[in-house]
């Protein structure tokens, strides 16, 4: 049994939560977010909360049972607060900066590399600080892993593009010949 399933969502004072036409709906201060249900579960909301039950006892219903509790509770704190990923640039010679609406990293290529930034996100750039925010989880965590997908941090100088506060293990390298 899910344990996080069963324990229904709170919903804060001003953010409204409808279910239509198979469709998760939720409205807050920052903006809509909206989701597509599963036929496996059932979503009712009752006052301030939002409980998620499986509709059948199949491995399947058990299983998106408490994932969509999750993203439930996701979707409902993000319209509420932003969600915000921190990445560094780190190396000689390697910088972002923000082309128009796409993101420009020079990170040691030939080429400088661009992103498009998707609708529902914003970028940031300060030196080598690079912020990725928005209401969606799952797109502001999707953003960043791209980003750092591009150059990640290499063990022996740590050079690459890295979540802030993540360790990377630096290895020793090559000794000379004595």
């Amino acid at each position: 049994m899910s344990r996080i399933g069963k324990n229904a969502v709170t919903i804060p004072q001003n953010t409204q939560v409808a279910v239509a036409n198979n469709m998760l709906t939720v409205k807050g201060p920052l903006g809509e977010l909206s989701k597509p249900l599963h036929e496996a579960i059932a979503v009712t909301v009752e006052g301030s909360a939002v409980s998620v039950a499986p509709k059948n006892n199949s491995k399947l219903a058990r299983s998106l049972w408490g994932t969509f509790a999750s993203h439930i509770k996701n979707m409902i704190k993000g319209v509420n607060e932003k969600y915000a990923k921190q990445l560094e640039v780190r190396g000689v010679g390697y910088r972002a900066e923000m082309a128009g609406k796409d993101l420009k990293l020079q990170i040691g290529y030939s080429h400088p590399v661009l992103m498009k930034v998707p609708d529902g996100v914003e970028v940031l750039v300060e030196k080598a600080l690079i912020t990725v925010s928005g209401i969606d989880k799952e797109k502001v965590g999707q953003f960043a892993a791209e980003i750092r997908a591009n150059r990640k941090p290499e063990p022996y100088k740590g050079k690459g593009i890295r979540y802030v506060g993540e360790y990377v293990r630096e290895k020793q390298g090559k000794k000379g010949a004595a």
